[in-house]
């Protein structure tokens, strides 16, 4: 590993501006092979801890959960080297083309569908030589682009259950939805047919009915703006499903002041999701909403509520969710309606209900620091969680050099 590193620094330290388009292509073919080489070793070691349940070393229960909170992938990436990592115990051809390098991490984790189990156990019933479909499958991945490997995987499980029972068309739906840094949010999905349709027409419901004249949006910026609509429709309706016994509802969080004065101040106000918004636009949303006044110490923190009754009330849990934004657990991303608010003393030994032995816990973990994990919040406001031998849980890769071991690149949040 340590040879491995050397030779990326060696790379990184080359200069690239002398070359020109030929020179570079050349350069980056054999860096596109090393990619796949790298993501198929990364791929082998991830099925290896998934066999032994290394995750739950730090706590957590799956290695998809420990790549996003660990490796800082995104749950579509963490479930792709997942399921490529299983695949290639049932799929020697495709684990010796990913080895080699000519098949990329994408292509292993679609062609990986075929040796999820109930794909197994269809083939299995049928007779279907999956060495056959194996070999026939890594050629397409080696020889074609990666529609093409999408296309044949998709023909031979629709193929394998030709005769079967009408699918679930709510099988196939998938949203994926992306927070960006700004706070901007991006999303893709796939639905079915029916629901499509109703998907459509409640979009088109909403285009119509707002449009006027002179409207210059284009047809997209009027479609964004319906979705937008419909969403603010259901909160204001109050009928949604509550969340950890609150409805619903975007929170802003801004100083008095700022939301009083004149000024447009740009990043002065804070979306629960942490993103940050103009006062301007905080004053527009509490136009038509609901101010909650919460009065901050000098260190920047919500004051004591005192110790009122043996769950924390509902202004105690919104003030621990502004200050925690979701589980502390180090490594964890759940957000904080999955959460519970965690008495760091025990009720029973004494400890306040109060904002200061509050801690933001999803369930599992919850359970974990009631079985020897800790958790605990430093003066920097930033939370820390140690295993039950003493050692902390840090996430993020490490640096090394000179054979010692470096701190990690990003420390526990």
């Amino acid at each position: 590993m340590g040879e491995l590193l050397a030779s990326l620094d060696t790379l990184a330290a080359e200069d690239l501006s002398p070359l020109f388009g030929p020179a570079l292509l050349e350069r980056l073919r054999p860096l596109l092979v090393a990619h796949n080489r790298l993501a198929a070793e990364i791929a082998r070691t991830v099925a290896e801890c998934d066999g032994v349940g290394a995750a739950d070393h730090d706590g957590l229960t799956t290695m998809s959960s420990w790549l996003r909170g660990h490796g800082h992938l995104s749950h579509a990436e963490a479930a792709r080297v997942v399921r490529a990592g299983r695949a290639l115990a049932h799929l020697p051809g495709l684990a010796a083309a990913f080895a080699a390098g000519a098949v990329t991490g994408e292509q292993a984790a679609v062609i990986g569908t075929v040796a999820e189990p109930g794909t197994l156990a269809l083939a299995a019933e049928q007779g279907v030589d999956l060495a056959a479909v194996d070999a026939i499958l890594t050629r397409v991945a080696t020889e074609q682009p990666h529609r093409e490997t999408a296309r044949a995987v998709r023909h031979y499980c629709d193929r394998l259950d030709a005769d079967g029972p009408e699918p679930d068309p709510t099988e196939g739906r998938r949203l994926s939805i992306t927070r960006h840094a700004d706070g901007s949010v991006s999303f893709r999905g796939d639905l079915d047919a029916v629901g499509g349709e109703r998907f459509c027409t409640a979009v088109e419901a909403i285009v119509q009915a707002g449009r006027c004249a002179g409207d210059d949006r284009t047809r997209t910026q009027q479609q964004a703006d319906a979705l937008v609509q419909l969403s603010d429709n259901q909160l204001a309706a109050g009928t949604l499903p509550t969340l950890r016994g609150h409805k619903p509802q975007v929170v802003v969080t801004i100083d008095a002041e700022d939301l009083a004065g004149p000024a447009t101040g740009p990043g002065a106000a804070r979306l629960a999701s942490g993103a940050t918004i103009s006062a301007a636009r905080a004053r527009w949303l509490a136009c038509d909403g609901t101010i909650t006044r919460v009065v901050m110490g000098p260190d920047g923190r919500p004051l004591d509520y005192g110790r009122d009754a043996r769950l924390f009330p509902a202004h105690v849990r919104r003030a621990a969710e502004v200050r925690d934004g979701g589980c502390v657990f180090t490594g964890c991303g759940a957000p904080t309606w999955w959460c519970d608010v965690h008495h760091l003393i025990a009720w029973v030994d004494g400890g306040a209900t109060d904002l200061d032995n509050a801690a933001l816990l999803c369930e599992r973990h919850h359970t974990k620091v009631h079985h020897g994990f800790r958790v605990e919040r430093q003066p920097d406001g930033r939370w820390h969680t140690w295993r039950p031998d003493g050692t902390e849980i840090r996430t993020g890769p490490r640096v090394t050099g000179s054979g010692s071991t470096g701190p990690p690149l990003t420390g526990a949040a």
